[in-house]
């Protein structure tokens, strides 16, 4: 008798297992996260400048629209490259270039509480811009944040 007991709640018993399981799945699962990825180039990219050197750019809005961009230059560091193209604007300050706008697109911290955050390859940059080197085969992008 305790046995068919048991039967009949087991389904119930695995479906709140199941519940749980994924509640605490998406617990980490936040549009906030730091970790980005990057769409990659199409044949839709806008070409942009001349040199030797060429890289891929990519803009995220606030909207999460991506504009993409292949960067030619002859500068060595990608902040230059962008400022030459006047694809960025920032102010300078004791720890370097603060990037207020990309693209055209003001992020001011201070007025609405996004900021432009510098990706390498998907990954949040540890370094500035300014101070980035461009290297064959890497992907750079800001994303509003």
């Amino acid at each position: 008798m305790k046995m068919t007991k048991f039967k009949k709640i087991l389904p119930s018993l695995l479906l709140v297992v199941l519940i749980a399981a994924m509640a605490l799945t998406s617990v980490g699962c936040d549009d906030n996260s730091k970790s980005f990825i990057e769409a990659p180039i199409s044949d839709s990219a806008t070409v942009l400048g001349q040199g030797e050197k060429v890289f891929d750019f990519t803009v995220t809005d606030f909207e999460g629209k991506t504009q993409a961009f292949e960067i030619h230059t002859d500068k060595e560091t990608v902040g230059e490259a962008l400022i030459e193209l006047s694809l960025l604007e920032g102010d300078e300050g004791a720890y370097g270039l603060y990037v207020k706008s990309v693209n055209g697109i003001t992020a001011d911290y201070d007025k609405d509480g996004k900021y432009w955050a510098f990706y390498i390859d998907g990954e949040y940059a540890s370094t500035g811009v300014e101070l980035t080197p461009i290297e064959e085969g890497k992907a750079y992008a800001f994303k509003v944040e």
